[in-house]
């Protein structure tokens, strides 16, 4: 078993323990969206809102784990491995983040989704550049299209390119967090 896959599994773990363990202190509805000013605007079950996250990361790992072995281009692959499984840690614990969030918020806690969300996705999006800058031409993973796939050449300027906008994108995303109010819109619209 590879590090990432156990660093994975110890993600999804925490989830289930956090889930299991708050379970008999929330309430029957949990707050579980909120709007564009950071206001609860949706509920869900607390057995939703407490074991879809894990659900969610036990989904997304059969697939990133799967990737790497059924990519006609798996030696590719191979070649930026480090940089697939970087971003594979950062976006699970991205997602722990947003479910240690809807936790906190329901037992009182109220930590703004106007403050993880800039953070999170102006990380995730900067660590997508690097990726993009890193990858090489595979069926799975970067900016896939007919000429991408079909040309080295192409796939290389198209993910420089990429990734230094992907780059930039996760720098304006991070500095929502300085205007709360206006958090989402630094974060959509360089994306």
């Amino acid at each position: 078993m590879r590090k990432s896959e156990i660093a994975i599994l110890g993600i999804i773990l925490l989830s289930l323990i956090v889930s299991i363990y708050f379970y008999p202190q929330m309430p029957e509805k949990i707050a579980s969206h909120w709007n564009i000013q950071g206001q609860v605007d949706g509920y869900m079950s607390k057995f939703l809102g407490l074991f879809l996250m894990p659900i969610i990361l036990i989904g997304f790992a059969l697939l990133f784990v799967a990737i790497p072995r059924i990519d006609p281009l798996k030696a590719n692959i191979e070649k930026f491995r480090r940089y697939y499984e970087g971003f594979i840690i950062l976006l699970f614990l991205f997602l722990l983040s947003i479910h240690f969030q809807v936790i906190l918020w329901n037992i009182g806690i109220k930590i703004s989704p106007n403050v993880m969300f800039p953070i999170g996705l102006g990380l995730l999006f900067f660590y997508i550049g690097v990726l993009c800058e890193n990858a090489k031409r595979n069926w799975f993973i970067g900016i896939r299209t007919p000429w991408t796939l079909s040309s080295e050449k192409v796939w290389e300027k198209t993910h420089k390119i990429g990734g230094k906008l992907f780059k930039i994108a996760g720098v304006i995303a991070f500095v929502g967090v300085f205007f709360q109010s206006y958090a989402l819109f630094f974060i959509f619209v360089p994306v």
